[in-house]
């Protein structure tokens, strides 16, 4: 136990490790409560490492960012960095907000590609890597890492920092509102990804108890809060369109064997 104490300690304080290993007290609650709030942040950190890598890999296979609204992903972003400047400032432990690391990078990574193939659909195997686009996804790269840098910066004073993460909550609520319109107005939900949907709905849900259990901020409960009820409206839609698509599918495939018949 000596040798796994270090690795231990990355999830248990001193005494818990001593209320579990020494004293054998399992059924310690407080303990119990850190334990399992340390083992989730730290899954949901190492889960966000991938969480929109399907949401990448799709639309590099679509050359299409269709039916993905660009504003409501910078707000999203803006969202995202106001929680994680706000909790590294503070000096919350990274297991309550790592997550927002690399889930900002992965959808830095999704807007700048939404600007590169454009939101119209176009034909398969064709380039709409024009100039302009390239252009404006280059340059929205450039401003966000600089914004970035900023908000995380000494610079950016706490009462600064304090007013963006008030203002996360009505963001998410907007961003994702503005995502549930255009699948609304479209009647699907285009190239948004289900695994990475219901992963971010997940890691939300699970967020609220780590937030209470490792921060006791009120800000940060509310805002996870409102981003679990903002993407389980995003998840429902995607169900629904899902069970719409899957069963238009299957009257195609019946009239077009019914044509056959006839022929």
């Amino acid at each position: 136990m000596e040798f796994l104490k270090p690795f231990i300690l990355q999830v248990l304080t001193p005494e818990c490790y001593d209320e579990f290993f020494l004293n054998m007290n399992f059924l310690h609650v407080e303990c119990f409560k850190a334990a399992l709030s340390k083992g989730l942040g730290i899954g949901i950190i190492a889960g966000s490492c991938l969480v929109k890598v399907p949401q990448l890999v799709k639309l590099y296979r679509a050359q299409s960012g269709e039916g993905i609204n660009v504003f409501g992903l910078m707000m999203e972003l803006f969202g995202m960095v106001a929680n994680i400047a706000y909790s590294y400032r503070n000096e919350f432990p990274f297991s309550a907000w790592g997550e927002g690391l690399f889930l900002v990078l992965q959808t830095a990574a999704v807007t700048a590609m939404v600007l590169l193939y454009g939101t119209n659909p176009f034909p398969k195997g064709k380039s709409v890597k024009s100039e302009g686009s390239a252009v404006r996804a280059l340059s929205f790269l450039l401003c966000f890492s600089a914004g970035v840098t900023l908000m995380m910066s000494p610079i950016a004073p706490m009462e600064m920092l304090w007013f963006c993460q008030a203002s996360v909550v009505p963001l998410i609520m907007v961003s994702k509102m503005i995502q549930a319109v255009s699948n609304y107005r479209q009647g699907s939900t285009g190239q948004l990804s289900a695994v990475t949907t219901f992963l971010l709905l997940g890691g939300a849900l699970a967020r609220i108890f780590t937030s209470i259990q490792e921060t006791g901020d009120t800000m940060l409960i509310v805002t996870f809060i409102a981003s679990a009820t903002a993407n389980a409206v995003i998840a429902s839609q995607m169900l629904y369109y899902w069970n719409s698509s899957s069963s238009e599918t299957g009257k195609k495939k019946k009239s077009k064997s019914k044509s056959k018949k006839d022929n």
